[in-house]
């Protein structure tokens, strides 16, 4: 499940809801909300 997070995509974290979860991020021109399940898969370099 790549969702246009390959290597080298610049990532920013727009919000984290009160809880922890979800998390809402903004990629290539879009907002994505992931699970911290999901986003415990993202490796940052």
């Amino acid at each position: 499940m790549d969702l246009g997070l390959i290597r080298g995509t610049t990532l920013e974290v727009i919000r984290v809801a009160p809880l922890g979860d979800p998390l809402e991020v903004r990629l290539r021109g879009f907002m994505l909300t992931l699970r911290r399940a999901e986003a415990e898969h993202i490796t940052v370099d």
